[in-house]
């Protein structure tokens, strides 16, 4: 029987429009061993209710989810067999207390010992009792091998989070990253709450990607709900979701350089990306667009003056981007730096189902608004989606893309808002939501990968059960992976052309 035919075999839960079926302890176990022999279907993501664990497969161009029941609080690990599960399988044992048979690696992962209770989203919770343990990394033995600690204080305003190389010389041997500093408890605070209430816990779960979270989330209630939102919502999520990538991309891109020692090529990205997230701001009344985006459309239309805004920044970013390029490829003392660096293998990239512009520089071209795709970017609505990418792998070819795909952002933002549905009524740019029950699984494309919410809602249309994952789940690994044989200098330059997200897995 095929990994799929096997799935379908177990009762069907009615989840739109990616199918749930839960499978008994047998029929899981039978999955994981599917999996072994088919890498064609990738692990998505892996988390859990109270009792029982859910994963989100792959396959086919589309999505199907599997669930197993555990009443005596153990399931089999899927971490065998898919490398991506590790982490998904740790914090499943620190929210819900559930134990993965035979994981790869059963250390804590969000908890750091300081919570007040053991399982906080278990059934029944338990109190934590004991003092917080010191942290347990993997070792590395060898002559003149020691330890360099960082973070989790890092010297610029960024996330923390802490990462622990053990080096021979100048070589990173390992790196080890331990995060979960941001722990916000997000999935208990969307817990009981109405599904726009809710939303707003959604679009906090990673700010750089409130839109693209925010419209996974909304994607998934609409998805549960059984209800479609009008046609112009639905073009101007596209045009935020766009505008996010865009100005995520300079910013990446100015990093880049800047954590090679080339501060212009930085400054003049912030200076094209302010105009961005000012264009933004006239149009829809914030810089990151926060809470525009909700369950069954958006709040605002464009602004007075908002599209004239967004084109005014639109050609200047086009105009200057070829300007960027040629001297980023002109300058030796930076090609130096990122040609060869920090090099991410394509099999391990598709082994761990890697998304966004780090799974696409290292040849796995999956976009979510290609396949399974939805709308705006389905069907005809905005043709010849171009999905850039390359096989390179090293922090050149991440650099590159960015600047690749932040050009295909203005041609699509360009199709968007010329093709924007009439409408500006409160009606036809948000529908009602039912109060009934359902799940949902929304997956949208942000500009890290692809964000996945599932979501399951009680008759009331309360929020049942709910987990948002962030891309950067199944990214994290592969950048100790990439930063192995490296120089010491060379990790913060890996670290940034990856730009993982801390609050976006720390929930």
């Amino acid at each position: 029987m095929s990994l799929l035919s096997l799935i379908r075999h177990g009762q069907d839960q009615g989840c739109r429009p990616h199918p749930r079926h839960l499978l008994d302890h047998g029929q899981w176990s039978a999955m994981a061993e599917a999996l072994a022999a088919d890498p064609t279907v990738d692990l998505l993501a892996l988390w859990a209710e109270p009792g029982v664990v859910h994963a989100c497969l792959l396959a086919e161009g589309g999505c199907i989810i599997a669930s197993c029941a555990a009443p005596d609080g153990r399931y089999r690990a899927l971490s065998p067999v898919r490398p991506g599960a590790v982490r998904f399988e740790r914090m499943v044992g620190d929210l819900w207390g559930l134990v993965a048979d035979g994981a790869l690696d059963a250390r804590p992962w969000l908890d750091h010992g300081r919570w007040p209770l053991v399982g906080p989203l278990a059934l029944k919770p338990a109190a934590n009792a004991l003092p917080p343990q010191q942290p347990q990394f993997l070792t590395v033995e060898g002559e003149g091998v020691h330890q360099i600690a960082v973070g989790p204080v890092h010297a610029g305003i960024i996330e923390p989070g802490h990462f622990r190389l053990h080096v021979q010389g100048e070589t990173v041997i390992r790196l080890e990253e331990r995060l979960g500093y941001l722990h916000k408890g997000s999935i208990g605070l969307m817990l009981g709450k109405p599904a726009r209430v809710a939303a707003r816990f959604a679009g906090r779960l990673s700010g750089d990607s409130t839109v693209a979270h925010a419209w996974a989330f909304a994607q998934a209630v609409e998805a549960a709900l059984g209800i479609v939102p009008p046609p112009r919502a639905l073009a101007l999520r596209g045009v935020m979701a766009e505008l996010e990538r865009l100005h995520n991309h300079l910013n990446d891109w100015g990093s880049i350089c800047n954590d090679a020692a080339f501060v212009w090529p930085h400054a003049r990205a912030g200076v094209l990306r302010e105009g961005v997230l000012r264009a933004a701001d006239a149009a829809f009344g914030h810089r990151l667009m926060m809470d525009r985006v909700v369950p069954g459309g958006v709040t605002d239309d464009l602004r007075p003056g908002g599209a004239e805004a967004i084109a005014a920044a639109l050609a200047l970013v086009e105009a200057e981007l070829p300007v960027l390029g040629a001297i980023y490829d002109s300058h030796a003392s930076l090609q130096d730096r990122v040609v060869g660096t920090g090099i991410l293998a394509p099999a391990l990239a598709a082994s761990f189902a890697a998304g966004g512009i780090v799974g696409r520089a290292s040849g796995r071209g999956f976009d979510a608004r290609r396949s399974p795709g939805y709308a705006p970017y389905a069907g005809e609505a905005v043709p010849g989606l171009a999905a850039p990418g390359m096989a390179a792998g090293d922090v050149d070819a991440r650099a590159r893309l960015r600047l690749a795909e932040a050009a295909e952002s203005i041609r699509l933002l360009g199709l968007l808002l010329a093709r924007l549905p009439p409408g500006t009524a409160p009606a036809e740019l948000a529908v009602p939501l039912p109060q009934r029950g359902g799940e949902g699984l929304g997956l949208v494309e942000g500009f890290r990968g692809e964000c996945l919410h599932w979501v399951a809602l009680d008759d009331g249309g309360l929020v049942r059960g709910v987990f948002p994952r962030d891309p950067s789940w199944l990214q994290w690994p592969l950048l100790e992976a990439a930063v192995e044989g490296n120089i010491v200098a060379d990790f913060p330059i890996i670290n940034k052309s990856f730009n993982c997200s801390y609050s976006g897995v720390d929930l």
